[in-house]
């Protein structure tokens, strides 16, 4: 008998005592997902999870594929109620245009139901697919999935990188009878391999590097919308987040691929499948780490009301790296000179952006902002900008306060109700100031802070830097400098500054201008936000420095 029948029995062997189970482990559970019926471009996730989990380093880390992705926000790009509530109250603005605004935004949400429904020329619903409590029984299992594994392994170099590849316009080959579809993967895969998981699944695995360049996550993240006039007509593209024309005006771009940071590799090499798999180089995590551990706690905690399989302890390890990434990986605070100057503290505080696109980047809602003390030499706080308050509200910020206005870009903060808040502003055709995506004309303000090698003055307009941002001289790639210069007359020193970063998924105003909404979704979302409160804020970098008295000057 030959060595390859021997190892391709083994092969089948193990794979049907798998059983297309979906647990990692000893603890196994029947999978919950029905298998995709005939003909169909996709297949389940639990499909891949048979070989693709029970996955250990050399050190002993679990990087299985299955329950990380499943913990992941590509597993619940559907399920995400923040998205269900967004998408309600765009329909809701412009009821015109509800199905075409729900096939645009099913694109990326549930591409693996809205590929084939496109192909067959009809558009794609949202929302008789929301898996949540009481929601159809006749949702579309592929719908539920979001971003799995049988999605983004079939998707193909074709146009990578060009427009038209982009706002959810990633290619899958139609073509190809189904025994003999591809599954692309950086690695070459023997013949026991390759029969073993055509017969599982009915892919071909096949070698093509394409898969780990950015372009193909750019094919999603980013995103053009267009703004529509009270007629529903569309009046003017408008780029809604675009982290992959921000990364191409980095340093980024020559060293690091978007998959370098969100996917990162594992050092040693090591076995991609538990089924008699041979170590392999550079395998790439996959559990796409990024900056939404708000959303990740909001699936955790109400994982009842919007049908998470992922089991408590993947999600909470979900939340925990996605954490520690946003505290290692993205900025840094430090404090370059702290003095009293007479009655006066003066502070510069430096803020780094170590991300290679701005921060922070993506959706709209996202924000960073310094919370800056001072505190007297018996430890009472004489000065303090940008606490995060129990609604999840920016204590002085004026777009908190009032929807209307916002905060500006500060040089110099003097006042307790000046807070410097990195964040994008955007404004209707009329200039009022707004967080409809479909209304949006135009950036009132966008002093996100810039990545290194990005020059703010030659960049497009799609990432412009707007706002007095564009003339601040310590505004530049990488690096924002503000000073701090309080009043402290009548207290005594020395005065200690902290300096903290802070950031937030999910402004306070994104999530209050969806209090208006009647609908369920707006609803459950602002219900869930409000139970949520300060843990929607997460210290990113703090520093410290004591006065001393300033040099005298010649």
């Amino acid at each position: 008998m030959s060595k390859t029948f021997v190892r391709l029995s083994l092969l089948a062997v193990a794979v049907l005592a798998g059983g297309f189970l979906t647990s990692v482990g000893t603890a196994q559970t029947p999978a919950t997902t029905p298998a995709a019926p005939a003909g169909t471009l996709f297949r389940p996730s639990t499909e891949c999870m048979a070989c693709h989990n029970g996955l250990t380093t050399p050190s002993g880390e679990d990087v299985s594929i299955g329950s990380t992705w499943r913990a992941s926000m590509m597993a619940h790009s559907a399920l995400d109620p923040y998205w269900h509530a967004g998408v309600r109250r765009e329909v809701t603005d412009h009821p015109g245009q509800q199905a075409a605004i729900e096939n645009e935004c099913s694109r990326c949400h549930m591409p693996m139901a809205h590929v084939p429904t496109q192909a067959l020329g009809r558009q794609q619903s949202v929302f008789a697919n929301l898996p949540v409590a009481g929601g159809p029984a006749g949702a579309d299992p592929f719908a539920v999935e979001g971003v799995s594994c049988s999605l983004c392994h079939q998707i193909t170099s074709d146009r990578l990188g060009q427009k038209s590849s982009f706002t959810g316009g990633f290619s899958v080959d139609m073509s190809t009878p189904n025994e003999k579809r591809q599954m692309f993967g950086p690695y070459d895969v023997d013949g026991g391999h390759t029969t073993l998981m055509r017969s599982a699944t009915g892919f071909v695995p096949t070698k093509a590097t394409h898969i780990q360049q950015s372009e193909v996550c750019a094919t999603c993240h980013t995103l053009y919308t267009h703004t529509l006039n009270a007629a529903g007509e569309a009046i003017k593209e408008f780029p809604e987040q675009v982290p992959y024309q921000e990364w191409l005006q980095s340093e980024f771009r020559d060293t690091q691929s978007c998959q370098s940071c969100h996917m990162p590799v594992v050092e040693q090499p090591m076995p991609i499948t538990s089924v008699l798999g041979d170590p392999r180089e550079g395998f790439s995590r996959h559990d796409f780490r990024g900056a939404n551990f708000l959303m990740l706690s909001v699936l955790n905690r109400f994982r009842a009301d919007l049908g998470v399989i992922a089991r408590p302890t993947e999600m909470d390890a979900a939340i925990a790296r996605t954490k520690a990434f946003l505290q290692t990986s993205t900025a840094t605070v430090s404090l370059a000179r702290t003095e009293q100057v007479g009655g006066r503290v003066e502070a510069d505080v430096i803020v780094r952006n170590l991300a290679g696109h701005k921060l922070p980047t993506a959706y709209p809602s996202r924000r960073v902002w310094l919370r800056v003390t001072v505190q007297d030499g018996q430890g009472r706080v004489v000065f303090s900008s940008g606490q995060l308050e129990p609604t999840g509200a920016i204590a002085g910020n004026d777009n908190d306060l009032d929807g209307a206005r916002f905060e500006p870009h500060y040089r110099q903060i003097q006042s307790q109700d000046q807070v410097q808040i990195y964040e994008t502003i955007m404004g209707t055709q009329a200039g009022a100031v707004t967080t409809g995506l479909l209304s949006s004309f135009s950036y009132l303000k966008d002093n996100r802070m810039a990545p290194r090698g990005f020059d703010k003055r030659a960049v497009p307009e799609d990432v412009a830097v707007h706002g007095d941002a564009l003339d601040d001289p310590d505004f530049v790639a990488g690096e924002d400098r503000v000073r701090y210069a309080v009043d402290v007359a009548g207290a005594q020193g020395p005065f200690t500054v902290e300096a903290q970063l802070w950031y937030q998924s999910i402004a306070y105003r994104w999530a209050q201008n969806l209090r208006g909404y009647s609908a369920a979704e707006p609803q459950r979302f602002v219900s869930y936000y409000d139970q949520m409160g300060q843990a929607s804020g997460l210290m990113l970098a703090r520093a410290t420095g004591v006065t001393s008295p300033a040099a005298p000057r010649r």
